[in-house]
């Protein structure tokens, strides 16, 4: 039997029955617990992609930047530091984050360029140099 493959990102344990019944038929399951995804917006202007990610009270050391040929990864840990305490309501996540996107064109790390600033962290992906061919007509060739 061909094993098949996919991930599941859980957060609870009260799926472990699935998991289980999952991982006895070829299943592989990944558990990925307490990864959080940021608010990202990805836009173009005229010198290429910018992918801007929010995430406040971080520093830009504290962040991970991963670019493959046509994918981008934006991860860190934003850690809570304040003592702990009982919430009554509680929005403002904390923890091991990661954002992806699918870049529209592949992309070299020449030129990319990230920056962390107000609580924003935004990633410039210049265009890709256009390759025009340029068509000269020919002069006949004399016999």
């Amino acid at each position: 039997m061909t094993a098949k493959r996919i991930k599941v990102w859980l957060e609870e344990t009260r799926d472990r029955v699935e998991i289980e019944r999952l991982s006895g038929e070829g299943w592989v399951v990944c558990r990925h617990i307490c990864v959080w995804r940021p608010p990202m917006d990805v836009y173009e202007n005229d010198e290429g992609l910018v992918v801007r990610v929010e995430v406040a009270g971080m520093q830009a050391e504290d962040f991970s930047v991963l670019l493959e040929k046509r994918s981008l990864v934006v991860a860190g840990t934003r850690v809570d530091p304040a003592p702990k305490r009982t919430y009554h309501q509680m929005e403002v996540r904390f923890g091991e984050f990661r954002a992806e996107v699918s870049l529209p064109w592949p992309a070299e790390p020449e030129g990319v360029e990230a920056f962390y600033e107000n609580g924003f962290m935004e990633v410039h992906i210049p265009r890709p140099l256009s390759k025009h061919v340029t068509v000269v007509e020919r002069e006949p060739e004399e016999d």
